[in-house]
């Protein structure tokens, strides 16, 4: 019996048997959607983050209280953190090279009337606005003068301006930030950016680092930003901030470049996407285990079956291929039915606004061949099984 035989017969009795195939497939078809839209997820956050990063510019250098080491184990903020005096020892060493900016940011929530949002608070210098390339839609940025008064003023980005003042022009408003009353001065452009990723600059504000430092109680200064003026003045900008920096911090900070952070991140996002993915493929093993038992079901009911096409001449690999045939059909049908489902249910999200989500061909190409595998993997033995029937005992079966 040639190929296109065993495939018919194998269709015949898929087909005998709808209902129960559709639910053989349910496992694949949810193992595989998931897979596909936990790692569209992963994978678009990952370009939103990117992009974020090199809106910025590469010659930006971060720098970070704590050692590399500690910085990978996310044990760097619960150190020594960096003081005014340490962001002017950079700033005086540097010179004119480089802009430098202290960050001081926190998660608050902000109000302005009945409105209100959970967003990003990054307190800056007057410098913040030529370090990070952040253009104005309208109004105006905080002067030196006014960080040094610690002023009430802020900056906010364009989602705060729609969530809290309804698409109304929000220079001059009030709004409060926490239990503190900010006057708006300035409207950033929007940058873009998904609720994974902070919406970036466009759910937080900018107040002067003064007056961040005074809502959130503290004088520490989370990371200092520094950008060259030159790209080809980047080496020397590192240099020069270890110089500044050895004599107060030792080894225990950490500069780091757009390029590394961007590195970091991806590595980060890559390691949680491969996570995310092994988690839901999970499912398609439980999938798989639900395709050898119906196989198994299916051997067990056409016994008699199996018996009578052995005694006309059957021979055991065409047995084994018509039930190897029916389990690689039902893995496939579930991963094509379960790749529609998580591109749609990939661009539902995407579309909504809420996290970005692009699919990938490598998830796509990853989880049908996975779902291939698993039909495989799990249709040998039944098929095995049902080859190795003696057809006497088979005839006799009932």
């Amino acid at each position: 019996m040639n190929f296109a035989e065993s495939f018919r017969i194998s269709l015949k009795a898929l087909s005998a048997n709808r209902a129960r195939a559709l639910l053989t497939m349910l496992g694949v078809i949810i193992g595989v959607m998931s897979v596909i839209l936990l790692v569209s997820i992963g994978t678009g956050v990952s370009d939103d983050i990117t992009g974020q990063l090199e809106g910025i510019g590469t010659n930006v250098i971060y720098i970070l209280p704590g050692s590399e080491e500690d910085i990978a184990s996310g044990m760097f903020m619960g150190g020594r953190q960096f003081t005014i005096d340490d962001v002017n020892a950079v700033a005086d060493r540097l010179g004119r090279i480089a802009d430098v900016t202290p960050m001081v940011e926190t998660m608050m929530r902000f109000s302005a009337g009945n409105n209100e949002m959970l967003g990003g608070v990054s307190g800056m210098s007057a410098a913040a606005m030529d370090v990070f390339d952040v253009n104005l839609e309208k109004g105006r940025s905080f002067s030196a003068s006014e960080v040094m008064a610690s002023s009430r003023v802020v900056i906010i980005g364009a989602e705060v301006e729609r969530q809290l003042f309804a698409n109304h022009d929000a220079l001059g408003q009030e709004m409060m930030v926490g239990e503190h009353r900010l006057t708006v001065i300035g409207v950033m452009e929007e940058q873009g950016g998904g609720a994974m990723t902070g919406g970036g600059l466009d759910t937080a504000i900018i107040p002067p680092f003064t007056t961040a430092q005074r809502i959130i109680g503290t004088q520490d200064i989370n990371m200092i930003a520094v950008k060259a003026h030159d790209f080809d003045d980047m080496d020397e900008t590192q240099a020069l901030i270890r110089q500044a920096l050895l004599p107060r911090f030792g080894n225990d900070f950490t500069a780091m470049t757009q390029d590394e952070v961007m590195g970091m991140m991806s590595a980060m996002i890559a390691v949680l996407t491969f996570m995310l993915g092994g988690i839901a493929s999970i499912s398609l093993l439980v999938g798989g285990i639900g395709i050898m038992n119906i196989m198994l079901v299916s051997v067990s009911e056409r016994t008699r079956e199996i018996g009578i096409r052995k005694a006309i001449g059957a021979r055991t690999y065409d047995i084994m291929s018509q039930f190897v045939i029916e389990s690689i059909l039902l893995s496939v049908l579930g991963g094509l039915i379960g790749i529609g489902l998580g591109a749609l249910g990939s661009w539902a999200i995407a579309a909504s606004g809420a996290v970005p989500s692009t699919v990938s061909a490598w998830s796509v190409i990853l989880a049908f061949s996975f779902s291939v595998g698993v039909g495989v993997f799990f249709g040998v033995y039944p098929a095995y099984k049902a080859s190795k029937l003696d057809p006497i005992d088979a005839l006799r079966y009932e």
